[in-house]
């Protein structure tokens, strides 16, 4: 008779992190503005609107950042947690302080859309590469907490543990380095967030 395979009991942990992925996610495009012009600058044209739209490319730009960034933390999130079996205090704890940094993110966007092509943009990014940087902590605690023996599927393959352990030690240092580059090179800071959801959108396997 073959061995049963154990069973597993994340169901409620990782339904309530989703739905704190969806929300983060969703609240990002609250940022995105529709232009008003005022009533002495007289009936808007197609050209004024365009001009107008394409003035908030901060917006945007930060909008698409921060959303590829929650989704690929998402697939991540959901990659770890299907080599998980149960969830004790240490990992919910600690899943829960990353859900909490999540939860931030569409604050850090707003404030780069708002300041990016201003002298406050060092400040801006400053904070923004900053969240990601708890962010990178963040998954690290749950990668630490997921793939302990009392917790992780016996018959995960080592290598696959490995390969991911392995994976999540490029984020907090490099997202480090975007918040200590900020209030010299907000653009630079702006690049290495941009940069890392790209890096890991294409290096991102199912296990």
């Amino acid at each position: 008779m073959s061995e049963s395979k154990p069973e597993k009991q994340t169901a409620r942990l990782e339904a309530f992190s989703d739905g704190v992925f969806a929300i983060a996610i969703t609240l990002l495009a609250l940022e995105l503005k529709v232009p008003h012009f005022t009533a002495e600058a007289g009936e808007p044209t197609s050209v004024a609107l365009a001009k107008s739209l394409a003035s908030q490319w901060p917006s945007y730009f930060s909008f698409v950042t921060s959303f590829f960034t929650v989704l690929i933390m998402w697939v991540h999130h959901h990659t770890i947690f299907r080599l998980v079996l149960r969830a004790d205090a240490k990992l919910l704890f600690a899943n829960g302080f990353l859900l909490m940094v999540v939860t931030v993110v569409p604050f850090p966007t707003a404030v780069v859309s708002e300041y990016l092509r201003t002298p406050a943009a060092p400040a801006a990014c400053t904070l923004y590469a900053g969240t990601f940087v708890l962010i990178a902590i963040g998954f690290w605690l749950v990668l630490n907490a997921a793939f302990r023996r009392s917790t992780v599927d016996p018959n995960a393959s080592e290598a696959t543990l490995n390969r991911l352990r392995s994976s999540y030690r490029l984020g907090p240092p490099l997202y480090l380095l975007a918040a200590i580059s900020a209030p010299f090179s907000p653009w630079l800071a702006m690049a290495i967030c941009t940069g890392l959801w790209i890096l890991w959108a294409v290096t991102t396997r199912e296990c």
